[in-house]
């Protein structure tokens, strides 16, 4: 008989096997594949998802432009500085806005509050201040008032004074008329906040050009030149005499343009508005030009029918309207091709006298021809003028150009 401490003996002596009979069973689990195969390291997916964008896409744009955010004063502000960068209402679509004015107001509206400091106060909208308006007219008639003054004053005193007293006067009226217009220039809506760069010394090239062109080119036509050529200052009046108009029309047109800005909602909405009103406000000039310059030539015993004069005045009118919005560079380029084109004329006619470059006078001399001395100015003048109407057709159509200071 065996004890009771005895009967574990079996599981005791059995007990040294198991651990033989283990090392199969684990080469039968490794043998066998698992239920999950494991995936290979190239082909799992990352953690967390990649992010094709910001899910916000208005805060990103505000993150761009926040300096122009932050300084301006008014959703329009934005709205023309963010058309100015190239965005459109269709580019506005992408950021979920119908068009650039919502996406403005918008980003005017999420701009958080300015630091303290200094106010910059805002420039005025355009309106009816009668004040202002009485003194930017009476300054912009100042130089025709300086002009037919001289002009006057010559013509009583014709036969009386010497020749040297007779230039005197001439040399005194022109200075007070230049100072006359560069106040009329540094006030209303003919001014320039930037500028107008070079533009004046080639608009005394053209000024000195409607003087003394037309008998320069007659002369130089005729085989000349033979001496001191003929003045004739009738267009210099009448041009003189249009800025009041040509400061009238500008400031029609701003007011217009900022009324058709402030109820606009889509920026071809505003450049469709704008154009006409240009068109208008060039026509509304020109009918008032016409009738000074006739008067102008008929006082000084022309033919009545300056169309060089008008031409320049044109130029001249569009060319100060860009500037007044910013925009100097563009009219600056046109003056300077029409100084050029007015250059070319006399030299052209001077180079054919040269053997074997006689052809070089011919379109000169057909021009003169067909339509007399002042066809060359006209000319010059007329192709400047229209070419820089079209370019402020598109470039005043922009919004951005009507948010200036």
């Amino acid at each position: 008989m065996h004890r009771p401490e005895d009967a574990t003996a079996p599981a005791a002596t059995a007990a040294p096997d198991r651990p033989a009979d283990t090392p199969a069973r684990a080469a039968d689990t490794l043998s066998r594949p698992a239920e999950i195969p494991s995936r290979p390291a190239e082909r799992r997916r990352p953690a967390a998802p990649a992010r094709r964008g910001p899910a916000d896409p208005v805060k990103s744009l505000m993150h761009d432009h926040r300096d122009l955010c932050e300084r301006a004063v008014s959703p329009l502000e934005i709205a023309a500085g963010l058309e100015a960068h190239g965005l459109t209402d269709r580019t506005a679509a992408r950021y979920r806005h119908r068009d650039v004015f919502a996406l403005a107001d918008e980003l005017y509206a999420r701009t958080p509050a300015r630091p303290a400091g200094p106010a910059v106060a805002a420039p005025p909208p355009p309106g009816p201040d009668t004040e202002a308006r009485a003194g930017w007219t009476l300054l912009a008639l100042l130089p025709g008032a300086a002009c037919l003054a001289t002009a006057g004053l010559l013509r009583t005193t014709e036969g009386v004074l010497g020749g040297g007293a007779r230039a005197a006067v001439t040399v005194a009226g022109a200075l007070l008329a230049c100072l006359a217009l560069r106040l009329c220039l540094g006030r209303g809506p003919l001014r320039a906040p930037e500028g107008a760069g070079r533009a004046g010394m080639y608009a005394c090239w053209l000024l000195s050009f409607a003087v003394y062109g037309e008998g320069l080119i007659a002369q130089v036509v005729s085989g000349g030149p033979d001496g001191p050529w003929e003045a004739g200052p009738a267009p210099l009046l009448g041009l003189t005499a249009a800025l009041a108009p040509a400061a009238w029309c500008a400031h029609l047109f701003t007011v217009r343009a900022h009324r058709k800005l402030t109820g606009s909602r889509a920026l071809e909405e505003f450049g469709a508005g704008v154009r006409p009103l240009l068109l208008a406000a060039v026509a509304l000039f020109v009918c008032a030009l016409l009738p000074l310059l006739f008067l102008a030539d008929l006082g000084f015993g022309g033919d009545g029918l300056p169309v060089a004069a008008a031409a320049l005045g044109v130029l001249f009118f569009l060319a100060r309207l860009l500037a007044a919005h910013g925009l100097p560079e563009p009219g600056t380029v046109a003056l300077a091709a029409a100084c050029a084109v007015e250059a070319a004329a006399p030299a052209l006619v001077l180079a054919g006298r040269l053997p074997g470059l006689e052809p070089l006078a011919r379109p000169v001399h057909a021009l003169v021809a067909a339509g007399g001395t002042g066809a060359v100015p006209a000319l010059a003048c007329g192709a400047a003028a229209l070419g820089l109407l079209v370019h402020a057709s598109a470039a005043l159509s922009r919004a951005s150009a009507h948010t200036r200071a």
